[in-house]
């Protein structure tokens, strides 16, 4: 039977050099260095070696946005970069933060198609993105792509003009269109909505054969089997690659092989595309070397309740503001921070696009509601309900949840400065984007003249190391 070969790279976040990863390890964060696009091209290369004529290379997106750097520039030096991979297509979410125009610009200089069926134009209804391209690789290869379904929910710049659905209904019409019109021999879904959703994306709609997944940072070691679709993701900045060897038949596709490919600092780079990554990045190498702090423990964002970093992130904020307490929202993305000194880009990489620190009045309920929002965001049971981020990052705050309860039942108690919340009492808070405090919530919203980079760079310099904070989530 014919064979396929299938590279995955999902959730890059601008991640273009060597940099360290959170593991686990006996039961503890650890870091270790990997990823990097001229590692990830070495590798492609050796498998385009290795299988010649038979190779597809995919991007799930958020591949624009995500390192200071990167965001500084609009990334605009990306495209040069990328194209030496020689993907086939990618799809996008964060990639629409400097704006549609910007993205469509960005596009227009790769020599791959960016592809999302679920994504029109608001005033001619028609799809600004190609939604499926064809590929020859031996076999004929139908890849679907589908956006990110949140982008219309994010700052008004990320989809103006735009409307983004989940993708349900084009997937279930554009999988018929690929089989029974282009007669493809084999299905593959490119999508950025969640490993949660693809997943009820994979059960609702039938003749999908291999699902790309992203958004989730989802490591697996091995892919998700639904019905006849295989499932696949590969955690986040380029740390991973995903490659999946199959058979393809008649009317099914075996797999032969799944690996997922950790980046590692042994592996081969290629030594001409490191170079240009270096050159680009040259303005602001002062950054990487200028120490701004210390930190006594590790700074990650991989835990779902609350994190190291966005514990150090949010008493940042409240401090710059003169509040009690802070929010941010659940990012997941931005690498670890080892215990020791802290550089100035460590610090703007886990806020790369540096909103302002904002004040809000909340009163009691409002909080409770905003947080029991928030929770079903992260952990409801229908997945097309879930937002794909974690749970609200707090300071001053202490939730008590039980998350096996329904929608409007999971908060059981919320402490505030130590005290048990008063719904009719008023709190002044800061925070972070209206992600973090939707705009139904709170009085007298106003923007302080402080970044959130500056806010972090001054605790670090007023209040010195980072230490341990209290946990912000109980479970009970």
């Amino acid at each position: 039977m014919p064979r396929l070969t299938l590279l995955q790279l999902n959730d890059l976040h601008a991640y273009l050099e060597p940099h360290p990863e959170l593991f686990w390890e006996g039961g503890r964060p650890v870091t270790r260095i990997t990823g990097g696009l001229a590692r990830i091209k070495a590798y492609f290369d050796q498998v385009r070696a290795e299988c010649p004529g038979t190779v597809i290379a995919l991007d799930n997106g958020d591949t624009f946005h995500g390192t200071g750097p990167v965001v500084a520039t609009r990334g605009e030096f990306m495209p040069e970069l990328l194209n030496g991979l020689a993907f086939d297509g990618m799809t996008a979410h964060w990639d629409f933060g400097y704006g549609p125009q910007q993205l469509e610009h960005l596009v227009s200089s790769l020599n791959y198609p960016l592809l999302a069926a679920n994504i029109y134009d608001e005033e001619t209804s028609e799809r600004p993105f190609a939604p499926f391209r064809i590929i020859e690789r031996g076999v004929r290869v139908g890849v679907l792509g589908l956006a990110s379904n949140i982008i219309g929910d994010m700052p008004p710049r990320f989809g103006r003009g735009l409307r983004f659905t989940d993708g349900r209904a084009e997937t279930h019409e554009l999988v018929r269109h690929l089989r029974e019109v282009e007669w493809v021999d084999a299905v593959v879904m490119l999508s950025h909505l969640g490993f949660p959703q693809d997943c009820a994306l994979a059960r609702e709609v039938e003749g999908i054969d291999v699902l790309l997944s992203g958004h989730t940072h989802n490591r697996l070691t091995a892919p998700q089997r639904v019905g006849r679709t295989l499932i696949t993701q590969a955690g986040c900045h380029g740390s991973f690659v995903t490659r999946l060897d199959l058979e393809v038949a008649a009317d099914r596709v075996e797999l032969i092989q799944h690996e997922l490919v950790e980046m590692h600092a042994a592996r081969p780079l290629d030594l001409l595309l490191a170079e240009q990554i270096s050159r680009h990045l040259l303005p602001f190498r002062a950054a990487e070397e200028e120490i701004v702090g210390h930190t006594e423990l590790l700074l990650h964002r991989g835990t779902t309740l609350s994190a190291p970093a966005d514990d150090f992130l949010t008493a940042a904020v409240a401090h710059a503001a003169g509040t009690s307490i802070a929010f941010s929202n659940g990012w997941r993305y931005g690498a670890p921070v080892a215990p020791g000194p802290v550089t100035r880009m460590a610090v703007w990489n886990l806020v790369p696009h540096d909103p302002p620190v904002s004040q809000v009045q909340l009163c009691g309920a409002e909080l409770l509601q905003m947080l029991e929002d928030n929770l079903e965001a992260v952990f409801a049971r229908d997945p097309w309900r879930q937002r794909g981020g974690y749970v609200k990052r707090m300071h001053g705050v202490v939730l008590y949840a039980k998350l096996e309860n329904p929608f409007g039942a999971r908060v059981q108690a919320i402490e505030v400065a130590g005290e048990p919340l008063e719904p009719e009492r008023q709190y002044p808070a800061a925070f972070l984007t209206n992600q973090a405090v939707p705009t139904r919530f709170g009085e007298n919203r106003r923007e302080l003249p402080v970044s959130s980079v500056q806010a972090m760079l001054g605790y670090l310099k007023e209040r010195g190391p980072v230490v341990a904070a209290p946990a912000s989530v109980h479970l009970i």
